[in-house]
């Protein structure tokens, strides 16, 4: 009896585990510190009475938010010692996230940058309402709260999010045309052609961690962008080459030089001009990029 109950334990466990990692990963915007979330999930879920539990998912989901908010918590000083912007973690994903609007847009590099400016519990309320679609009281129960705050909190963080998230959702196709004209007027080093595809108010984040050479302060402004971007690329002496590849549901550049990783450049599209250029090069957040991360919201 206890090996059979061990089993299904186990069978459920498996059976959420993308739905949890996404879970986690959106609270932390950070894979490793994800997975680490999971084993803890793991641990605690492992001791349960499986008799005692009438929803599963939401028994699992619970634990899950609990740890990352302990993550969150823990996070939060390490992010303030961060040099330079702190960037999500980039998660190749495949073809058919891009397909799912909903999913793509809450793993998107703009929304997740976002969440960045939200306390631990007002990112765990929105992320659990907004994406999971987790009642009220479940998430009550999540974040030891009662169901009136949460759906305070709710409110106050929708519409904190909503004053500065993208204006704007566009296909993947369009994504991918301003990748293309930005990735040749890179490669070429024409300034004016990278002008025509920025936007006036473009703002480029480079994540370097301390490890890599990046920008220590956001760049704003298509001039200066571009000719920080060109500027900088002709610093290299080694050979700079690309592959198109898929990052949080949307068209990204995998970055090599002399045929080795350097880093993940995703971007968001407004009005067919590049509004947003996310350059991460931190080796550490640099572990996922030669393979796919299953995401999920169900």
């Amino acid at each position: 009896m206890v090996d059979d109950a061990a089993d299904r334990a186990t069978d459920t466990f498996v059976a959420h585990r993308n739905l949890l990692f996404t879970v986690a990963y959106e609270m932390l915007g950070s894979a490793a510190d994800a997975e680490d979330v999971l084993q803890e999930t793991w641990l605690r879920w492992s001791e349960v009475d499986l008799a005692e539990v009438r929803d599963q998912r939401a028994y699992l989901i619970r634990i899950t938010t609990r740890q990352a908010l302990n993550r969150l918590r823990t996070m939060k000083r390490r992010k303030e010692a961060y040099v330079g912007p702190w960037l999500p973690e980039p998660l190749v994903t495949a073809s058919d996230v891009a397909q799912d609007a909903e999913l793509a847009d809450s793993v998107s590099m703009a929304l997740m940058l976002v969440l960045e400016t939200l306390s631990p519990t007002e990112r765990a309320v929105f992320v659990l309402r907004e994406a999971f679609d987790v009642s009220y009281e479940e998430i009550a129960d999540a974040v030891d709260k009662s169901p009136g705050a949460v759906r305070q909190i709710a409110h106050r963080a929708r519409k904190h999010i909503d004053a500065r998230r993208p204006r704007q959702a566009v296909s993947p196709r369009e994504t991918r045309a301003a990748l293309d004209s930005f990735r040749r007027a890179l490669l070429t080093g024409d300034i004016q052609a990278m002008l025509d595809v920025l936007a006036p108010e473009v703002v480029l984040l480079s994540d370097g961690g301390g490890v890599k050479q990046a920008a220590r302060r956001p760049i704003i402004g298509a001039d200066k962008v571009a000719r920080f971007i060109v500027g900088g690329s002709g610093k290299f002496e080694a050979e700079i080459t690309d592959e198109a590849t898929m990052v949080n549901g949307s068209p990204a550049l995998l970055v090599r030089l002399d045929g080795e990783n350097d880093g993940i450049m995703a971007i968001h599209v407004e009005d067919a001009r590049i509004t947003g250029i996310y350059y991460i090069r931190n080796p550490e957040k640099l572990t996922r990029v030669t393979r796919e991360t299953p995401l999920t919201l169900r």
